[in-house]
């Protein structure tokens, strides 16, 4: 049985010596980077300058994002600094942050769904040519995530053929003998999307560790390395699936975060997870305007998951209860030592309702030859389909038979 989330939490900063609880507006808390801060690029010098005496080390990525090391003898809260440095008053003068922490999101709490256990049933495996079928317009859908690792259904797509060994999940990457805590996370939401596009090609990219740990430097890295491989191949990149977010020190958009998803191409559609924490407060990247947030119904459709995020801020609900999809094959590495997994795992969390609606949105574009906004404007359009307070629209995809 998963633990739950308080002691999730110690855990995770046990094993993580870099990483710090702050103290958030709402009173639950963020998870930031020790003594980083984040700036966007054109405020970077007047950041240089106004807080010279902490610095230690500068680094400009390639996401049009600084990184800025602190003195850890110096013991700088970096929340109050960002907030000194922005002007302390409600619009901000300058675009910086601490280095937030995000998380995967499978359900965490104790229950019968809480870790990946072997499913009964075995998915018919997705329709469609190996590689591409007939379809009105080729689709690519990208999945920024723990990887991915070898399963039938992927073995004949060329788009498996083409993800680099870096990409390739390992199941027990400490050596525990343990199935880590969030392996097979990327794997599973890859089938995911199959179940709803199987035609898409899929791009993988790794951002989240075997514990389901990143942060926003490694995700603005991996929205950055899309792009340039969007650039280098010419195959543009239609709909992008995070199953990650975290909250924020106070509760408003990262300014990080928020220029960097506003590098990516205008015709991409991101679709992202609402969260876990059966919580109104705004989960990260959900809640930015540039991004889909999608919670989770209960198993049998009607109602909000328990475990899911709420609120203003959700776009789209749709099944993410007792989702089943592929996995890793392997004896005697889960949670408990002793579970062996056959390639297919029943799973829940908002982790899995994001993929589901993003899947949605590539098959629409593949059905109907569509743009990736198009299509994502119709299956939200609360003037065609239902809606549920605090859950957005009502997207309704189909799940796969037993085989």
């Amino acid at each position: 049985m998963r633990l739950d989330h308080a002691a999730r939490l110690d855990r995770l900063l046990a094993r993580h010596d870099n990483i710090q609880q702050v103290s958030g507006a709402a009173g639950n808390g963020a998870l930031i980077r020790k003594d980083q801060l984040l700036v966007v690029r054109h405020d970077a010098d007047a950041v240089s300058e106004g807080a010279a005496r902490w610095i230690v080390r500068r680094e400009d990525g390639p996401d049009g994002v600084t990184v800025f090391h602190l003195r850890p003898r110096a013991q700088v809260d970096v929340c109050e600094l960002s907030a000194s440095l922005a002007g302390n008053t409600p619009h901000k003068r300058l675009n910086a942050g601490p280095n937030h922490v995000l998380t995967a999101a499978p359900h965490w709490s104790p229950g019968p769904f809480d870790d990946p256990t072997p499913s009964l049933v075995i998915p018919t495996p997705p329709a469609g040519a190996a590689g591409g079928g007939l379809t009105e317009r080729p689709v690519t859908v990208a999945i920024l995530d723990t990887g991915i690792s070898a399963h039938p259904w992927f073995a004949e797509r060329s788009w498996f053929a083409d993800c680099a060994p870096d990409v390739m999940e390992v199941p027990d990457a400490n050596a525990d003998e343990r199935l880590d805590s969030v392996a097979g996370h990327g794997t599973f939401i890859a089938g995911v999307v199959m179940q709803q596009a199987p035609d898409a090609t899929i791009v993988v990219g790794r951002v989240l560790t075997g514990d389901g740990v990143t942060d926003e430097v490694t995700l603005l890295h991996g929205l950055s390395a899309l792009n340039t491989q969007s650039q280098q191949s010419g195959r543009p990149i239609d709909v992008i699936s995070l199953s990650l977010g975290c909250y924020t020190h106070d509760d408003k958009p990262s300014p990080a975060l928020e220029h960097g998803f506003s590098l990516l191409n205008p015709d991409t559609v991101v679709v992202s997870c609402a969260g876990n924490a059966a919580s109104q407060r705004p989960f990260w990247p959900a809640a930015l305007k540039r991004v889909v947030a999608v919670a989770s119904l209960d198993a049998a459709g009607d109602d909000r998951a328990p475990f899911s995020n709420y609120g203003w801020w959700v776009d789209a609900c749709t099944l993410g209860d007792q989702v089943v999809s592929s996995f890793f094959t392997f004896d005697g590495l889960g949670p408990d030592g002793t579970t062996d997994f056959d390639g297919y795992a029943t799973w829940s969390g908002t982790s899995f309702a994001a993929p589901r609606v993003a899947g949605a949105i590539a098959a629409s574009m593949a059905t109907h030859g569509t743009s990736a906004p198009h299509a994502a404007a119709h299956l939200l359009s609360g003037s065609h389909h239902v809606s549920m307070p605090d859950l957005g629209v009502v997207v309704d995809v189909p799940t796969s038979g037993a085989s």
